[in-house]
């Protein structure tokens, strides 16, 4: 592509399109690769799934340490308000959610809250991770169900 001209808009679909199955397959390797020669390390689906969250979502906590070594935000929600925390919760993933608390997610962000998920789905375990104590009462508020792109 010369100076001046416009980017290809099909290549770069396509390549988001990799780029964000990459996440999905916990392919660190490749997808550190790609962020440190420019692809934003918070990169966003059209329903505003970052490759944190679709990391996050399907079990890689690799993927999730290296996007956040590479400055992805742990806590940005998707458009449905989920985050990282809560899927990783949902999805019963102590190591994702081991790797998101140590890199600065906050448990109370997003809606439902990774605390309010825990609660709901009886994961005491995962509550002791968030720093919570699994005997402390509390309610929870709606059901998180899966991001939009992570199928």
């Amino acid at each position: 592509m010369a100076d001046g001209e416009p980017a290809d808009e099909a290549g770069l679909e396509d390549l988001a399109g990799r780029v964000f199955d990459m996440a999905r397959r916990g392919d660190t390797a490749t997808l550190d690769a790609y962020v440190e020669a420019g692809v934003p390390a918070d990169l966003a689906n059209d329903s505003g799934d970052t490759l944190v969250m679709l990391a996050a979502y399907h079990g890689h906590a690799a993927t999730v340490r290296a996007l956040l070594a590479r400055g992805a935000q742990p806590d940005r929600a998707n458009d449905k308000g989920q985050t990282p925390l809560a899927g990783a919760v949902f999805k019963g993933e102590a190591d994702v959610v081991a790797a998101l608390v140590d890199g600065g997610a906050d448990p109370a962000a997003g809606q439902p809250t990774p605390v309010a998920t825990a609660r709901m789905f009886g994961r005491g375990d995962l509550l002791a991770l968030l720093g919570v104590d699994p005997a402390d009462g509390g309610g929870a508020e709606g059901s998180p169900g899966p991001p939009d792109g992570a199928g």
